[in-house]
């Protein structure tokens, strides 16, 4: 009796939503494996793409797994984990974005039965995590070294990886051509971590074995006044002076008043004025430079004077383009023109204008610093020269993982197979349930490869039987064996250069099971919405403070008119 006259205990506000337990967990799991799906069909060279129409209009055609999950409008909070190590892996490596959600995805699927038949997630963390442990350290002795190569041979090693890279990509077809282009502009940039330091320009138009690398600085012409065309447009080993100041006659920003008492003394202040900006120009003049780059605007006066004293000027240049110059030629930017010394001049071989499609381009190269490149990409629609541009951006952070991480291993599913092998192999030492959950761990790993078939229009389960027996080979030879998507069969992957950097699978395999043991430790979620009677009691009180407001001005005493 006493029970039944207990007070209930409110806790949480009114509307509040909260779920828990067992159904909670499935549910959970459910949604990272509807996210997973989304991406599936997008893995490997045969993957497909999607495309994707935002609320303001723009379409964007990509394959990229982190470019979609962030375009995706993800609003289950447990799926977001997904977002959230798809963004991870892109930072941190670059690619292999689709292979960690697909992973983690894989990962909860396989734990879903056991979880459904009432096992504690907590024994499923504690062997995933175990499991997770192993395969890293599988992978490390796996991999190979191209430490200690000659240039030339690092130069071909580094674009196989960028060619893995780019084989999954909208522009594979070229991925040779484009393999090249990416290590010659890392090698160029040397080892400066700051990847802005290789600019890529988008021109439309033209096909993309028109695309070009220049070692340098190139950047599209600028806004330009009058006496423009009269400036040389080519110069040979020309000092650059590189400024942050506006280089025009501008009305005073202040409120300034002048009394006169003779109306001859008010063109000696117009004289003034001039004599201001004709000083600043001749003392860039008497600098020595010949091409003159500013981030604020070079006025019409100013162009047509370095006109006709044969110097090239432009104005309104970007702020990454002119640290891009200076990182390349040397020199500084002054926001000062007053004592300009050689030092902080910048040089360069060559500087030339030139056409390149609709757009002019200003090119530096020869550059003596040469910390820098530029690739310019051409291609026929936008959204296409868009998604070759990401293509690039992960080819680029792959080639710098793989020079400063010199180690690289077996693509094509070849090295998931060989740690599933292992795991499966592992898993038999070891009694108990543990056993179950790291042969659950090794079989999720498999998805790599049965993906790449499924989406090349292979039959998964003959092509993962035949890995299966190479793999189970007590020699060893079979390790490397990995998917053949031209033949639909299996062949050696790193006899046919399909390399990718250790680095990236293991931040992979690391992610995903972070984020499969976040999401199995969730037993409970509690969704707290502001109520509906919360929010219209806010509005009407902001009515009332209106309308109040309002009739006490109108019954207060009158103010006196001035």
């Amino acid at each position: 009796m006493s029970a039944m006259l207990q007070p209930q205990i409110i806790l949480l506000k009114e509307g509040t939503d909260t779920s828990q337990g067992r159904a909670q967990l499935v549910s959970n799991i459910n949604a990272c494996m509807v996210v997973a799906d989304v991406v599936r069909t997008t893995l490997g060279p045969r993957g497909m793409d999607k495309l994707i129409h935002d609320d303001k209009g723009n379409t964007t055609i990509s394959n990229d797994g982190a470019t979609i999950m962030k375009l995706l409008d993800i609003i289950h909070p447990a799926a977001k984990i997904l977002v959230d190590i798809a963004k991870s892996q892109d930072s941190e490596v670059g690619d292999g974005t689709t292979t960690v959600v697909l992973l983690a995805g894989e990962f909860l699927k396989e734990a879903k039965p056991f979880i459904e038949d009432g096992v504690h997630p907590q024994n499923l963390i504690r062997s995933y995590r175990a499991a997770s442990y192993l395969a890293i350290e599988k992978i490390k002795e796996l991999a190979v070294s191209i430490e200690g190569k000659s240039l030339e041979e690092k130069k071909s090693l580094l674009a196989k990886c960028a060619a893995t890279t780019l084989s999954s990509k909208l522009i594979g077809g070229e991925k040779e051509f484009f393999a090249t282009m990416v290590v010659d502009a890392v090698l160029a940039i040397g080892n400066d971590d700051r990847l802005n330091m290789i600019g890529i320009k988008k021109v439309p138009g033209g096909n993309m074995r028109d695309s070009f690398l220049v070692n340098g600085v190139a950047f599209k012409k600028t806004f330009s006044y009058a006496g423009f065309e009269q400036q040389p447009k080519k110069f040979v080993n020309p000092k650059i002076l590189l400024l942050n100041i506006e280089l025009e006659l501008k009305s005073e920003k202040e409120n300034a008043e002048i009394r006169l008492s003779d109306p001859l003394q008010y063109q000696s202040i117009v004289d003034a004025e001039w004599n201001i900006i004709y000083d600043k120009l001749d003392k860039c003049v008497k600098s020595g430079a010949k091409i003159v780059l500013s981030r604020l605007a070079i006025g019409d006066l100013a162009t047509q004077y370095f006109a006709d004293r044969d110097i090239f000027c432009a104005g309104r240049v970007t702020e990454e383009d002119l640290h891009r110059v200076s990182a390349a030629t040397g020199g500084t930017v002054q926001t000062s023109v007053n004592n300009v010394i050689d030092e902080v001049l910048g040089s360069c071989e060559l500087f030339e204008e030139s056409q390149v499609g609709n757009e002019r381009f200003n090119i530096f190269s020869g550059c003596p610093s040469g910390q820098t490149a530029t690739i310019v990409l051409r291609g026929g629609a936008d959204q296409f020269i868009e998604e070759a541009e990401r293509s690039l951006h992960d080819a680029i952070m792959i080639v710098r993982r793989a020079m400063k991480n010199s180690t690289v291993v077996a693509g094509g599913g070849a090295i998931d197979m060989e740690i599933s092998r292992y795991l499966r192999q592992h898993a038999r030492t070891i009694a108990g349930k543990s056993q179950l959950f790291i042969n659950s761990y090794a079989k999720a790993l498999e998805v790599i490869p049965r993906q790449l078939c499924d989406n090349a229009g292979f039959d998964a389960t003959d092509v993962l039987n035949k890995l299966r027996q190479k793999h189970a080979l007590h020699s060893g030879e079979g390790a490397l064996y990995g998917v053949d998507i031209n033949t639909g069969g299996i062949a050696d992957s790193f006899a046919n250069f399909v390399w990718e950097p250790a680095v990236v699978k293991i931040n992979a395999i690391n992610a995903a099971t972070e984020a499969a043991c976040l999401i199995l430790s969730v037993d409970e979620t509690i969704k707290n919405p502001k109520s509906e009677s919360a929010q219209g009691e806010a509005a009407a009180s902001a009515m009332g403070r209106g309308r109040g407001g309002a009739a006490f001005r109108g019954r207060g005493r009158g103010m006196r008119r001035r």
